[in-house]
């Protein structure tokens, strides 16, 4: 975990940068804003969500800073400020939510005036009683200036419309706002206008000519269009807070405040406060604010909301604690290492920010088509106005339908289709400990056709041990200082494997002053005496006769154990034997990856015996075995060029390359962080299983962006013809525009409320007892990981109750337990 999140920071490199943006309302602001700033010298590309009104950009720093970004956006006629991880994070949901209470105040104000407004426009058409200064058409001027009192004030409550969308329309950048500002506008001008007619058409005593104007104001038209729009973004919005529950839970997961440790006492601070060496004190039920080392005590913490783990986790002195994570029982002190946004945490929201904020190859369509949308629908609202007037001579039937062009499209239907559903994929993703980089690597995992997984770390434990130790011509105890001394200084875990027998068996030994890794073979010491530690081409290569040991190694092999040769000053001393267990998941993984259609290769640096052994472990037919490091992108690459989407699955430093040659790399989370910078898909668990997990998210998602975009172009495609008057003439149906503008809000919410489906994506593992792997490797250095815990039973009296406690105790699996009454 730690190491991912420092390989994160390396991989941005400051080079990626967050932006708040505000004034967007549609898929045509997101247009707008993106080509704005990608035609600045110096960007490398430019991502706008509408969802989390945000933008990430990657750019060059030694060409342009932050506010030459602001100052693009601006110019576009938005506004831009630089956004920063978990604490513009939690400044954000302070905002949605103050957002979504001003909407809420001028939603219920604008209804305050349509319900009257509506009783005086059409009580009389349902027979309702009215007053009598409004009855009758000697009234006419009276009726219609009621009306428009009781329209100005929903105009000024969504006065917002009109700002930002003629705005926009001065910018050359019209959007949705400009729709229902032309539209709304265009309804009540016409409403004034019928004032001064119908002031003239009653001394004239023009009946006819009288009832028409009563009948056709839109003053209701053009209010109601402004407070079902209100209406739609508000449950838009709601729904919005929802697609984003992941982020909002990481946030809420670092206090406020922490307890500091300073002169001796104990004392409450702001997180603000905090300083990197602090020592700060967690007890029972508080959540961690800062990560850094236990320095003293001992805790059992909860790290689920992080990894996904419901277990808690045993951490005591030197080892490392992260932010948001809950002491559930016990006491600590620890050293502060990182606070606010260079957390573990912050890093993580960031990913999962940036990960929604990106754009999928799939979204392209949507944003060509967004980028001229509104443009084309004012155009098409005026010919409609204008053939209307051909055919029909009416202006009210004329205007009614080009108002209904206009407040019937719904950019932004296009624009949440694509977004909404990644920001809810990632956040589910990352609540399952699987952390997606951008929405592009979501979207290529649904079409993964092979997957190509390393061997050691990621089908099997990645922890191995010495199990066989096969002298020539020396001691056991000789043959294991020998091969410690030169493997001590090596990081390889079949080096650390054979450190720690040593340790075990209280073998002395002395660390050569240096060694030298030679590629796919092993390590040679440094300094007068030459010692070589490695495979049999290591030894071969430096005229070592290992032919009296091929037996026991052929053996040795074929039992799934990786022979280490040793010599010293050309002297061949023996075999230590080290096997790698297979991860419990492993095998129900490769089960289910085959089910799904996808091609499993297992690829090793090890020998192609062990290789072959491990694979049949697990299911895997196809092994790819002694591929040096630099080989493996090559057999990536190759695979690739027969066809078909390729992931590789690894955790180590020699499967970088072959990370980012594939299509699709996925790195274990446990792995070095050089392969997770190398990754577009983290598995924080270290569980194979995950993989499966990753490409079903992957496919549900997709599925949801295609259902999304689906709707938002068959409706748009059906709704403006309909509004048009495509059925007028053959069946005399028109399309209000009150109507239009609650189709326009209902199109917003089914995209939302779609995507948002997607919360309910479980990632169901097996049981670990339903995974067989075949015969586990019998190692002699094994021992049973138990866990001690001392717990204190309130209520006992006598021996009769410390049994009874014992009993209770005794029949949970896998306890044992002792109860000291007098204790």
């Amino acid at each position: 975990y730690a190491d991912f999140a420092e390989a994160y920071e390396i991989n941005r490199g400051g080079k990626m940068k967050k932006y708040n943006v505000t004034g967007m309302s549609c898929a045509a602001c997101v247009s707008r804003v993106e080509k704005a700033v990608n035609t600045v010298d110096g960007v490398k590309s430019c991502s706008v969500s509408l969802l989390t009104n945000s933008m990430v950009v990657e750019y060059d720093p030694a060409r342009l800073g932050a506010d030459d970004i602001i100052l693009a956006v601006k110019k576009a006629g938005y506004g831009a400020s630089t956004a920063d991880a978990a604490k513009t994070t939690k400044k954000s949901e302070d905002s949605k939510a103050d957002e979504l209470h001003e909407m809420r105040i001028r939603l219920i104000a604008s209804f305050a005036f349509l319900i009257p407004l509506m009783y005086v426009a059409m009580g009389s058409m349902f027979s309702l009683p009215m007053p009598s200064f409004l009855s009758g058409s000697e009234n006419g001027v009276a009726f219609a200036l009621t009306q428009l009192l009781l329209t100005l004030p929903i105009m000024y409550f969504n006065r917002k419309y009109y700002i930002v969308g003629f705005r926009a329309l001065l910018n050359r950048a019209p959007n949705m706002d400009t729709l229902v500002a032309t539209g709304s506008l265009a309804a009540i001008v016409y409403g004034v206008y019928s004032i001064y007619a119908i002031s003239y058409a009653i001394p004239s005593g023009d009946g006819e000519t009288l009832h028409g104007l009563l009948h056709n104001l839109y003053f209701e038209s053009g209010a109601m269009i402004l407070t079902l729009i209100t209406l739609g973004k508000y449950f838009e919005a709601r729904s919005k807070r929802k697609t984003s529950e992941a982020i909002s839970k990481l946030v809420a997961l670092t206090p406020d405040k922490a307890t500091v440790v300073r002169d001796g006492n104990e004392i409450e601070v702001l997180i603000s406060e905090l300083k990197t060496g602090d020592i700060v004190a967690v007890r029972s039920g508080e959540s961690i604010a800062a990560d850094g080392e236990i320095i003293s005590g001992s805790a059992s913490l909860d790290e689920s909301a992080l990894t996904g783990e419901s277990m808690t986790v045993e951490k005591g002195v030197g080892e490392r604690v992260n932010a948001g994570t809950v002491n559930r029982s016990g006491y600590f002190r620890f050293r502060v290492e990182s606070i606010g946004a260079d957390t573990a945490v912050s890093k993580i929201i960031r990913l999962v920010e940036e990960a929604a904020a990106s754009k999928a190859p799939i979204a392209k369509l949507a944003d060509k088509v967004s980028g001229i949308f509104v443009p084309t629908v004012m155009i098409i609202s005026v010919l409609t106005f204008i053939v209307w007037m051909v055919l029909k001579a009416d202006f009210d039937i004329a205007l009614s339908m080009s108002i209904s062009v206009l407040v019937i499209s719904c950019p932004c239907a296009l624009g949440l289709a694509t977004p909404t559903a990644i920001m809810v994929g990632t956040g589910r993703g990352a609540a399952n400990g699987i952390l997606i980089r951008n929405a592009e690597s979501l979207e290529t995992a649904h079409k993964i056709t092979t997957v190509v997984l390393d061997k050691t770390g990621t089908v099997t434990e990645g922890v191995p041990s010495v199990t066989d130790v096969i002298p020539f011509g020396c001691s056991a105890a000789r043959l294991i200082e020998t091969a410690a001394s030169v493997e001590f200084l090596s990081e390889h875990p079949l080096a650390r494997a054979i450190v720690d027998y040593a340790t075990q068996k209280n073998i002395a030994f002395t660390a050569c002053a240096g060694i030298e890794s030679v590629a796919g073979g092993g390590v040679r010491a440094i300094g007068d005496t030459c010692i070589l530690a490695g495979n049999a081409s290591l030894m071969r290569d430096n005229g070592i006769d290992i032919s009296a040991a091929e037996p026991q190694a052929v053996e040795l092999a074929s039992c799934g154990k990786t022979p280490l040769y040793v010599s010293e000053n050309g002297v061949f001393l023996g075999i230590i034997a080290v096997a790698d267990p297979v991860k419990r998941t492993s095998r129900a993984a490769v089960e289910a990856l085959k089910k799904m259609g996808i091609e499993v290769i297992m690829l090793t640096g090890d020998n192609e015996k062990t290789g072959k052994y491990i694979a049949a472990q697990v299911g895997i037919e196809r092994v790819i075995a002694g591929v040096l490091p630099d080989g493996k992108a090559e057999v990536v690459s190759s695979i690739k060029s027969r066809g078909g989407v390729v992931a590789m699955v690894g955790d180590g430093i020699n499967d970088a390359p072959a990370l980012t040659s594939a299509d699709v790399g996925i790195a274990i989370g446990a792995g070095t962080d050089v392969a997770i910078e190398s990754a577009d898909i983290v598995l924080m668990h270290s569980d194979l299983y995950d993989v499966v997990g990753a490409i079903r998210l992957s496919r549900a998602v997709m599925k949801n962006i295609r259902q999304n975009l689906f709707w938002a172009f068959f409706y748009n495609t059906l709704g403006i013809p309909l509004a048009a008057g495509v059925l007028f003439l053959p069946f005399g149906l028109k399309l209000n525009p009150m109507i239009g503008a609650a189709c326009m809000s209902a199109s917003s919410v089914c995209v939302v409320a779609n995507a948002l489906r997607l919360r309910f994506f479980k990632h169901e593992k097996p049981c670990s007892d339903a995974c067989p792997i075949g015969e586990p490797i019998k190692n002699e250095a094994e021992e049973r990981k138990t866990m001690t815990k001392i717990m204190y039973i309130n209520g006992m009296m006598c021996s009769h109750c410390s049994a009874r406690v014992e009993q209770a105790l005794g029949e949970l699996n896998g306890v044992s337990a002792k109860v000291d009454l007098k204790k």
